[in-house]
């Protein structure tokens, strides 16, 4: 159950388990707060989360040009 919980959060971009960490809580609930925003706000959290997935992925792609270069 960990390992299929674990490939659906990376497949997922990650924003949940990238934000929960950075603010000490679990991802689980972070998760919920996003359900809740979205029914409360119209949606408008799935725009953010949407960025956030965006940013991060970019951030991984510098990270690994950056790290081929200095080798």
């Amino acid at each position: 159950m960990s390992k299929l919980k674990h490939l659906l959060e990376k497949s997922l971009f990650g924003v949940c388990s990238y934000l929960g960490q950075k603010m000490g809580i679990a991802s689980a609930r972070v998760r919920l707060y996003f359900i809740y925003l979205s029914f409360v706000a119209l949606g408008s959290p799935v725009i953010f989360y949407l960025f956030v997935a965006f940013w991060l992925n970019v951030k991984k792609y510098i990270k690994k040009n950056k790290n081929l270069t200095w080798e």
